[in-house]
């Protein structure tokens, strides 16, 4: 019943005119737990089911558009679609091009994976995805940077050999070290970076980044976005 009566609520505040617009969500699709294409072909995880609730709650129509990685800020900035849900960290860099709602998932950690223990991460060869916070913090931390298009390029890298170790968000690589039966491992640290992932908006956006804003602050202040981290994060992950 709470869930339903702050949709409506959020819903009435939106504005009859801004509920009829078609806002269109930008995701990479290619980033589970927080964006994938399902089998059916449609996008689904973790930002998919809280981009739908924000939507029905701030009153919006919303469309869901996938786009590459390298080039999801720039399509945005564009007009191609109208937000980018997609994992995004929000950095002071990133905030000279676009706007950003306040954070949808706490500051996280990055991690490192290998093959083998043995492997020095910080002299070593290691991947990461790029236009992303963790290829900036290995090109600065000594190690040579392999830059791949997708995430997948980055841990076939490690599996084929071609680079040591891999960087990427803790949460993403989780499950894959878990289902690789002991091939793949942790090495290293863990590394925090960025404050935290939230949604990106055009800077002359202002209102609809308000709309979405409102949204996630009530999700947060009725616990369904806590409930929602849990369900596709696991209890180990941080809430608010």
């Amino acid at each position: 019943m709470k869930l339903v009566l702050a949709t409506a609520a959020l819903a009435l505040a939106a504005g009859a005119a801004t509920a009829q617009d078609v806002i269109r969500m930008g995701t990479e699709g290619a980033y589970p737990p927080y964006n994938f294409i399902d089998d059916s072909g449609e996008v689904a995880g973790f930002e998919r089911e809280l981009g739908d609730e924000l939507c029905a709650r701030a009153g919006l129509t919303c469309e869901w558009v996938t786009t590459d990685w390298d080039s999801i800020i720039p399509n945005l900035v564009s007009g191609n679609y109208d937000t980018i849900i997609a994992g995004m960290s929000i950095t002071d860099e990133r905030e000279e091009v676009i706007d950003f709602t306040q954070d949808y998932y706490p500051p996280t950690e990055s991690a490192y994976v290998a093959a083998s223990e043995e492997v020095d991460v910080l002299s070593g060869v290691v991947s990461a995805q790029t236009a992303t916070i963790q290829a900036g913090h290995v090109a600065e931390s000594g190690a040579a940077l392999l830059e791949f298009a997708t995430p997948e390029e980055t841990v076939a890298a490690v599996r084929d050999g071609e680079a040591d170790a891999v960087f990427a968000d803790y949460d993403y690589l989780l499950p894959l070290v878990e289902a690789s039966g002991g091939e793949l491992m942790f090495v290293g640290e863990r590394v925090p970076l960025g404050g935290g992932v939230g949604m990106g908006l055009r800077e002359s956006d202002a209102a609809l980044r308000d709309q979405f804003d409102a949204a996630i602050t009530s999700m947060k202040e009725d616990g369904t976005l806590n409930a929602l981290l849990v369900e596709w994060f696991g209890e180990q992950v941080g809430t608010y």
